[in-house]
């Protein structure tokens, strides 16, 4: 089955880096969710997918979002981390949250259904990218997008790709490449929303893209 993009416990799909609960606020202080809202033009009643949601930091926040007329996928290969996620919603009374246990190479979205899809700090564990490109751009509603948010830490500015991966780190010109090549357009870029984790030497971009 090909390299994994392994569970998350051997990276894949979602990514390195733990973000429990108890992390949240913290998190809210660096990561500029005003701004990647606003250029990715979440509304109310959209279809979400946040693939590698990890214990739900992005999915909360989309679900309160969208509102009740509106969805959110959640993906994770770990079914511990599905669970907290649910427990969590719960607690927040968000009826909104759909989990998903994604395989391997296929986050097992519906067809069709989705507005936009995100993948947040996750990217740079995919190893079967393209495959999943693909099932991405098959669950989108034509015009639908993907959203791609990473890190590129300094010291691996200008290597290669594998380089760049074994960092956990990914800079925005391998990703908007496979994009194009997977049948998107790239509608917007930012190469920088702030630093990740308040650290300097990361500094987090993103890429919107709408399907061909």
């Amino acid at each position: 089955m090909k390299y994994v993009i392994q569970l998350l416990i051997l990276l894949p799909f979602m990514g390195y880096t733990q973000y429990v609960e108890s992390d949240w606020e913290e998190r809210d202080t660096w990561m500029a969710l005003d701004t990647i809202f606003t250029a990715i033009g979440i509304e109310k009643g959209d279809y979400v997918a946040d693939i590698g949601c990890h214990e739900g930091y992005l999915s909360i926040r989309l679900a309160k979002k969208v509102e009740k007329k509106g969805k959110v996928y959640a993906v994770d290969i770990r079914t511990d981390r599905l669970e907290t996620l649910k427990a969590t919603a719960k607690d927040r009374d968000l009826n909104n949250i759909k989990t998903i246990v994604g395989d391997y190479d296929n986050p097992n979205l519906p067809r069709g259904r989705l507005d936009t899809v995100i993948i947040m700090d996750t990217y740079h564990e995919m190893t079967d990218y393209m495959i999943i490109l693909d099932h991405i751009k098959k669950a989108l509603k034509p015009g639908g997008q993907i959203v791609i948010i990473e890190k590129l830490k300094s010291r691996i500015i200008g290597k290669s790709r594998d380089e760049q991966t074994d960092a956990h780190s990914l800079g925005p010109e391998y990703v908007e490449n496979e994009l194009q090549e997977a049948g998107f357009t790239i509608r917007y870029k930012n190469e920088d929303l702030g630093d990740w984790e308040n650290d300097p030497d990361k500094v987090i971009w993103m890429l919107i893209a709408r399907k061909n």
